[in-house]
């Protein structure tokens, strides 16, 4: 009997795991009750994310994100860190024509050097750092209002940049994860990315 599958089974094409190396270039927490991050030279990380932190917590209200679900359900927490990446830090500040954005202006926990298209990076990719922690991807942080005008505030006369960040940060914002083995991250601390085989689903 013949398999009514192989002809598309045979269309997909699958890329295989890679593992490439990087560095941590910065660290920083969110304490009390703003998103925004001040620089810290280590962070503790635990199955609830950074302690104190402001989107530590095994669980979180979902949001505009969420849709399927009534705003302030409780939900897995899969946002408990967010990382950002040197490069796409510089291109979304040529872009909205500002001389830096810094990364705890919008909320960056770890600020990552040398890993190519970081926010490209696809779900299930695991950090391994030198130290034993590994943190897991959930996905692409998308980019807010919020955030443009946390980077507004920082630029007198430049309103602007709280409509303009959602569009020129789009698939550079960074990405979000949460803590699968615990314990302490370092700055300029290395790391292995561990990206799993990727294909595009299709029905």
């Amino acid at each position: 009997m013949s398999d009514p599958f192989a002809s598309h089974r045979e269309e997909i094409t699958e890329h295989p795991a890679q593992k490439i190396s990087a560095t941590i270039e910065g660290l920083y927490k969110a304490e009390g009750r703003s998103f925004q991050t001040t620089p810290v030279d280590q962070l503790a990380l635990t199955f609830e994310g950074i302690p104190g932190d402001y989107h530590a917590g095994h669980s979180r209200k979902s949001g505009a994100r969420e849709p399927w679900y009534p705003r302030g359900t409780e939900i897995r927490n899969e946002r408990q860190l967010s990382l950002l990446d040197v490069e796409e830090l510089r291109l979304v500040a040529r872009r909205l024509n500002i001389p830096e954005l810094l990364p705890e202006w919008i909320g960056g926990n770890l600020l990552i050097k040398g890993l190519p298209n970081l926010t490209r990076l696809p779900p299930r990719t695991i950090l391994k750092f030198e130290g034993g922690v590994t943190i897991r991807i959930d996905g692409d942080n998308g980019p807010c209002r919020e955030s443009g005008r946390a980077i507004a505030a920082q630029f007198e006369g430049r309103d602007d940049i709280e409509h303009e960040f959602s569009k020129q940060a789009k698939n550079l914002r960074g990405l979000v994860g949460w803590v699968e083995k615990e314990g302490t991250i370092h700055t300029g601390e290395g790391f292995e990315a561990r990206i799993p085989p990727q294909w595009i689903y299709r029905t």
